[in-house]
């Protein structure tokens, strides 16, 4: 009569302690069990077999979807090695101790899967957030390419301008050291704006915070053109097509596209003249950057080229780079634009 209280007892006293100390409770599930058939019970061994079998199996489960394998496997061990035990008198358990055995096997396999299951979820979420933080610096790494690497061939050209006619001609020198106090503060705002941009993921308020400058755009090209005419290149724009205003991300990428090429031109070409166009029409805005200077290839060491199509890339566009066959170099890149902006 004492059988089934005494498995009630093991019950509750293993479930106690099996979220911290699973094999214990197992240990304490297993023992309880055996002692319920050892006390003889009125009731038929297949009786007790339910829910003896669904108690185990149930730990089982648990321990093989929470713990190691080697934690899991052990208390596997412990059931089996506990079914092992013979218990003198009462009716024959062979039936009970398969059903049981059958019942923690199945629950182990469940468990393990389970654990595989959600370790192959945590390595799936460790690589996505592995390639984001890689996307995120790759970002970073081309808007500071971009903003720096234009800048700083600017600046060489214009302090190489005005070295050379400091003494005979200062009024150009002055021009020259205007051109790189505007290209250097112009620099230092698309600096600030990134750290900014950088500095907004943090909790709580920074400074320069309360104020973003505008991210450059197609808009101002006529300011680049400005400003490498002044490093000695001329920049015929040529706008073709619609002229609406585009997505933020599609601004700037082109932006930066077109900063960049012509930034090669300045540095690279050996000419003074380059034409862009812009023609945003049929669901797509291309883009064109052209010179007639000495050309080149695309193999190189440097990033531009690189960055150019990673950004056209991830607006799903086409990029295309090369020197010309008539002579020069030519950079092209189509940005599907999304519907709102058709």
């Amino acid at each position: 009569m004492w059988a089934f209280p005494a498995f009630i007892c093991a019950l509750l006293a293993s479930a106690v302690l099996l979220r911290r100390r699973p094999l214990t409770a197992l240990a304490v599930m297993v023992g309880g069990a055996v002692a319920t058939m050892a006390l003889k019970p009125v009731m038929p061994a297949s009786a007790l077999e339910i829910p003896i079998a669904g108690a185990v199996g149930i730990e089982i489960c648990y321990i093989a979807a929470t713990r190691a394998l080697r934690v899991s496997a052990t208390g596997l061990a412990m059931v089996g090695a506990g079914l092992l035990i013979p218990v003198s008198g009462g009716v024959d358990l062979a039936s009970f101790r398969a059903g049981v055995a059958l019942v923690a096997a199945i629950a182990w396999l469940i468990g393990h899967s389970i654990r595989q299951a959600q370790a192959r979820a945590e390595l799936l979420r460790a690589q996505a957030a592995a390639q984001t933080v890689m996307a995120e610096r790759l970002r970073i790494a081309r808007e500071l390419h971009d903003i720096v690497a234009h800048s700083i061939g600017i600046i060489a050209i214009q302090a190489g301008a005005g070295r050379r006619v400091f003494d005979a001609r200062p009024a150009e020198a002055r021009d020259a050291l205007a051109a790189i106090e505007v290209t250097s503060r112009e620099t230092l705002s698309g600096l600030r704006r990134m750290v900014t941009g950088l500095r907004l993921a943090e909790p709580g308020p920074g400074p320069g915070q309360a104020r973003m400058d505008p991210a450059p755009g197609l808009t101002g090209i006529e300011r680049l053109a400005a400003m490498t005419l002044e490093a000695g290149v001329k920049i015929d724009v040529d706008w073709r097509g619609r002229q609406e205003p585009l997505p933020a991300d599609i601004d700037l990428s082109a932006f930066r596209i077109i900063q960049e090429a012509v930034t090669n031109v300045v540095r690279h070409a050996g000419t003074d003249q380059c034409r862009v166009s812009i023609d945003q029409q049929d669901g797509y805005l291309s883009i064109e950057v052209t010179d007639s200077g000495r050309g080149g290839s695309v193999a190189g060491t440097g990033y531009g080229i690189a960055g150019m199509r990673e950004r056209a890339a991830l607006l799903g566009g086409g990029f295309s780079a090369g020197p010309r066959p008539g002579g020069g170099f030519r950079v092209a890149a189509r940005l599907p634009l999304p519907a709102p902006a058709r």
